[in-house]
Parts: C-alpha cells; structure tokens; sequence
C-alpha cells in the first residue's frame, strides 16, 4: 500500500494515478474525505488526516509501507514560512513510529539554508529533516510547475497578455505535474537503495518568451509580455492578496532563484511533457 499526501493536488494526484495505472494499491490522505469520492471510484482507499495534527498524519501513514509525502502550500493571505516550517515539523513528526519501508519527498530546485525566501528554505529544511531520520528517503528536486501559469490563463484570454517577473530570455527548468508525479511513483516502487536527491524537469527548458508563445499559439491570437520589474515584486505579490511577510519571502525566492540561475544539473530525470502540450491541454479544458 502507497500512501499519498497531496492526492487532492496537481502533483499528489498524479503520483496516485501512476500508481494505480501500475496495478498498485494507493491510500489518499485528505483532509475532507468528502473531496476524494473520485479517488474511490478509481479503486483508492481514502484516510482523513490534517497535518497540523501529528497523530491523524502517523496514524494515515502507517496505514502502507512507503508513502509520498507533499508538505501543503499554506495561504499566501498569511505567514507562508512560519506555517511552513511549522507543517514540515509536523510530517518529521508523524514519519516516527510510522512503521514506513521507504518515503519519497517532493522538495524544489534551488533548495538551500536561507531567511524568507520561501520554498527554498522550507524545503531545504525538509531534506534536512529527512536525512536525519531513519526511513530511507528519496528526495525529488522539481523543476519550476507548469502549472504555476494556470492561473494567468484569464488574464491573457481576456488582455492578450502574459505577466512575468523572469526576463524574456532566461530558460529555466520546468515541468508538468504528470511528469513529476511519474517519476514520484517510479522511485516509491524502486528498491530501498534509490535514495537520496534526484532532479526532475521536463523534456527542455523554457523562458517566459516560450509561454508567451505557447499561449499565442493555444488560443489563437497574439500574446505579449509584461515584465514586473525587480522594484516592483514584493508589491506585485501584495496586489494578489498576499500578506506583507508572503509577498516579502516570495519576491525574496524570486530573486534568489534568478540571481543564481536556477538549479540545473546535467543528470535531471526528464519527463516528456513539453510546455505547448501542457498550455494546449490547459486552454482546451478551460
């Protein structure tokens, strides 16, 4: 049994159903059982369980021998690191007396030591945490979400353009939930030696110049940047409905991740994904 924390996500869920189009037997742990009825009817079994309470998360982990663990995204409206950092503590936490054969953690590319700079952070103390501990982990650094452009669908549909903080021109690593769900599965299947830090990104790396184009090319019509300059992201963040102290560690994890040129080793695990697939899929199913 594999159990899935995020299973209600981009990325969680892709991991269950790689591993349900293997023929594995899959747990999804959710806060509200209410919201995973699709995941019954797929054949998965369902454990409620909040990770601001350690016992529920223990409890929902021990109900497999290896498990993929996600730590959620807290409400941009608040404190981001100090929630963070809080339910990382929590999953360290619930790992012990879990019983657990294996883990497979979704951390990011760029992860390091830091003050408010977000996930780079928060995820670095995971993988942390992680090595400390007993269970044997595999930690997946993932390329910079597809799916983070989802949201901006809207806006260039109904102005023609596109809002980025990169420059035009810096490719970055990138990659679809599906591809990073896959290569999640394939590592909580493979042996208790396939440990330790893996990249994973797409097929190519992509600038935001590349998904302008991607979406002109989905919907049809001209699509043009608009660059937020550097002065202009920690405001830019506010204006989303970000708290003073998310919009400060976003737009710190902006830059760091910019000025060191993103995280991008030579031996990443590729999925085949390529970012116009991924925006034609997006705009056809909007």
């Amino acid at each position: 049994m594999y159990v899935i924390m995020g299973g209600t996500g981009h990325v969680g869920s892709a991991v269950a159903q790689a591993l349900l189009g293997r023929g594995e037997q899959v747990t999804i742990v959710t806060r509200d059982a209410n919201r995973a009825g699709a995941w019954r009817a797929k054949g998965a079994a369902i454990a409620e369980a909040n990770v601001q309470d350690v016992a529920s998360l223990r409890a929902a982990l021990r109900r497999g021998s290896r498990a993929f663990l996600l730590n959620p995204s807290a409400d941009t409206s608040a404190d981001t690191d100090t929630i963070e950092r809080r339910t990382v503590a929590n999953i360290l936490s619930a790992l012990e007396g879990s019983g657990l054969q294996k883990v497979v953690a979704e951390s990011t590319g760029g992860a390091q030591p830091g003050e408010r700079i977000g996930d780079l952070s928060v995820l670095w103390e995971f993988e942390e945490g992680l090595r400390r501990q007993s269970i044997p982990a595999a930690i997946n650094r993932a390329a910079y979400y597809m799916s983070n452009w989802d949201g901006l669908l809207g806006a260039v549909r109904s102005t023609g353009r596109l809002p980025t903080m990169y420059d035009p021109d810096l490719a970055i690593p990138m990659a679809a939930p599906r591809d990073l769900g896959e290569m999640a599965a394939r590592r909580l299947v493979s042996s208790l030696d396939d440990v330790g830090i893996r990249y994973v990104e797409g097929p190519r790396r992509y600038s935001s110049a590349d998904v302008a184009k991607a979406f002109s090319q989905a919907l049809g019509r001209p699509v043009e940047l608009d660059v937020t300059p550097r002065s202009k992201w920690q405001e830019a963040y506010r204006s989303l409905g970000f708290s003073e102290a998310a919009a400060e560690s976003y737009a710190r994890m902006t830059a760091v991740s910019v000025d060191a040129s993103f995280d991008m080793p030579d031996d990443a695990l590729r999925g085949s994904t390529t970012l116009e697939a991924y925006i034609r899929g997006l705009v056809a199913h909007s």
